[in-house]
């Protein structure tokens, strides 16, 4: 937005784009990341589904490009914008894990020569070598410490700065609420961003730490095996047979043999978390909706149909864990037997060597201990094989809230798709609407091209039938929907103030709700007490301090006089009503209407409400009607006399007839 500058002062209200920002807003934004600061490239180009490929080879492209996607933001942590600490923390958690192994080499050389000197009955050294474990077992110790400190820091300062970045996003330019009206998938994004986006930032860290560690452990441990080990010979046939590093060798098979199992039990394993994660989330998003209309559930006695729509949801997330469960039974199978075999293996490759003398017991016990880090090491990805199906589950459903974000930013940026634009209107007028249209996302006309101006101090009413795209028009004046074209603009400097049908009442205090969204203590009690007491509930005043669930103890009526007193206190320039009153019976509505006249006399009012009463306190009717590609104004009466006429743009909109005005 080019001028008008608007401070909103209530969540009821709507900030257009482009707006100073809030004091919350500007708090939000202190770590956020480079996507959201303003210095970032623009979202990835949308990559179209090569349409030779049959419908599972495009859910497959489909799913790696979801990987590709969280990446993309991901790795912006370790970027020039990211964690200032990123990188120091990583090259020292390398580090350590280097250090960490050769801890691990020296005790496995430890854990030769105590059993050598056993062996030899060799006291001294027995008690010299007993005297050196204990460094050994305190270093490796600290080290594990330290190496849990790094990478549960990496985790939580990761998943803080994507958080940062991702919430900032959703809460861009109004996208939370644009969501709803586009389709994709991204459903539940509070759940995607609190549980999904903590997975999808813990487990590559894991990941990563652990194949490192099992790279690094497998190395050296194999040269452990062919050092100690060397060639066995076999006698088959009457002919010899040298195998040269048989330890290694049966090792790497070994490996094999339970990787490949593993593999190939678990190979559902990424689309069985996937759908376990969407079914958990589903009943989640059904508990909540339950909440959140607890009332109108109540009062229409919907507990039967609520539990059965829970019964469902819910027995989808037991079959998907029944599911999830038989796959963790076969891989903890394949685990356990490996687990057992492991240390018994290199003894009985080792004893004929040691039977024959050319391998002492020190040896033997260093090359099961070898063995078995190295089969540790070998069998990491199979241990944690569900782990890595649960981060790409995880990781796709960001990613798939990412494209959308993705897709909304692009419209905003887009020269193709038509967007709504905003700026300051000439003269002294408090809002114009210049060639407005709006539509859908995909195009579809909702409101067809529209011109009016709307002077300081004018109440003017929105009329038309259902569905005929008054709320849609008013958003759009708000600054809420964004799609179509025309320009709306407002006189500049001039605050605006939306009130919605629903007012949404924050968790705290009742002062904290009536101040929202400014400081709870931007107002002295007195002044609180008395916004509450000119909309009738000055019966709440002993309870102003109280913290309690106001948005479920206060009735649907007691929340529209509440958003009511929001506006005595936040005393803004343009209100936008929209079936603001529909709660409150006619005697309410005519007593709140009247206080809002008299308490801001020159405010310009934009009201959207079907009841004729309400014409009563407006000095102006604009009727909207459907039509087939999108609806139009087709009347601008005055209802009250003026003195001076007011300047109305009128534009012939193809209906065969002009507006329909009176005085």
């Amino acid at each position: 937005m080019s001028g008008a500058k608007f401070e909103p002062k209530s969540v009821d209200g709507a900030k257009p784009r482009g707006a100073e920002k809030s004091r919350q807003e500007k708090a939000s934004t202190v770590e956020a990341a480079p996507e959201v600061d303003g210095q970032a490239a623009p979202p990835p180009d949308v990559i179209e589904p090569d349409p030779e490929l049959t419908p599972e080879e495009a859910e497959q492209a489909r799913k790696r490009y979801l990987l590709r996607r969280f990446w993309i933001s991901a790795r912006g942590y370790w970027g020039r914008g990211g964690d200032r600490l990123a990188w120091p923390f990583s090259i020292g958690l390398l580090i350590l894990i280097c250090i960490n192994v050769g801890f691990q080499y020296g005790i496995n050389v430890w854990n030769r020569a105590i059993f050598d000197a056993i062996e030899q009955r060799n006291a001294r050294t027995v008690y010299f070598l007993s005297a050196v474990f204990l460094p050994l077992v305190l270093g490796s110790g600290s080290l594990v410490v330290a190496q849990v400190f790094l990478r549960m820091t990496i985790q939580r300062r990761w998943r803080s700065w994507l958080t940062t970045a991702a919430i900032a996003r959703w809460l861009a330019n109004g996208r939370y609420y644009q969501l709803n009206l586009v389709g994709g998938d991204h459903t539940n994004p509070e759940a995607r961003i609190a549980e999904d986006l903590r997975i999808a930032t813990e487990s590559p860290v894991d990941f990563i730490a652990g194949v490192i560690n099992a790279f690094l452990s497998a190395s050296t441990f194999i040269l452990v095996l062919w050092t100690i080990g060397g060639a066995l010979t076999l006698t088959i046939a009457g002919s010899s047979v040298t195998v040269p590093g048989f330890l290694v060798i049966t090792a790497v098979i070994y490996a094999a043999i339970t990787s490949t199992s593993m593999a190939v039990i678990g190979r559902h394993f990424v689309r069985l978390s996937e759908e376990k994660n969407q079914a958990e989330a589903e009943f989640r998003y059904t508990l909540t909706r339950v909440r959140e209309n607890g009332e109108s559930i109540a009062l229409l006695g919907g507990e039967e149909e609520e539990r059965s729509g829970i019964d469902r949801t819910f027995a989808d997330v037991l079959r998907q864990w029944a599911l999830l469960t038989g796959q963790h039974m076969r891989t903890a199978l394949v685990s356990q037997g490996s687990s057992l075999f492991a240390p018994v293996v290199p003894i009985l490759l080792c004893a004929p060597k040691f039977l024959e003398g050319s391998m002492t017991l020190g040896q033997v016990m260093q090359a099961a201990s070898a063995f078995a880090i190295v089969q540790g090491a070998f069998g990491w990805l199979v241990d944690n094989y569900p782990r890595l199906a649960d981060w790409n589950a995880s990781a796709r459903r960001i990613a798939s809230l990412m494209m959308s974000l993705d897709g909304l930013e692009r419209a905003e940026q887009s020269d193709t798709q038509g967007r709504i634009t905003r700026g300051e209107t000439k003269g002294g007028a408090m809002l114009s609407l210049n060639n407005l249209s709006v539509s859908l996302d995909d195009g579809t006309g909702v409101v067809k091209e529209t011109e009016v101006v709307i002077e300081p101090g004018e109440r003017v009413l929105v009329a038309g039938e259902s569905g005929s795209g008054k709320s849609t028009l008013v958003r759009a004046v708000a600054g809420l929907w964004p799609w179509g074209g025309g320009s709306v603009d407002f006189h500049a400097g001039r605050r605006m103030f939306m009130l919605p049908q629903r007012p949404y009442v924050p968790t705290g205090t009742l002062r904290r709700a009536v101040a929202y969204p400014a400081a709870a203590d931007n107002w002295t009690l007195e002044r609180i007490n008395a916004a509450l007491d000119k909309v009738g509930l000055d019966y709440l005043a002993d309870k102003i301090e109280e913290d309690a669930p106001w948005d479920q103890t206060l009735s649907g009526g007691e929340k529209q006089r509440l958003a009511f007193a929001r506006l005595l206190l936040h005393r803004p320039d343009i209100i936008v009503l929209d079936e603001a009153t529909s709660a409150l019976d006619e005697k309410s509505q005519d007593k709140m209407m009247e206080m809002v006249i008299h308490e801001l006399p020159k405010v310009t009012i934009i009201s959207v409400a079907h009841r004729a009463e309400l014409e009563a306190f407006h000095s102006r009717k604009i009727t909207l009607e459907r039509r087939e590609g999108g609806a139009i104004l087709v009347s601008d009466i005055d209802l009250v006399p003026r003195k001076s006429r007011r300047n109305l743009l009128v534009r012939f909109l193809g209906t065969g007839a002009p507006y329909r005005k009176a005085a």
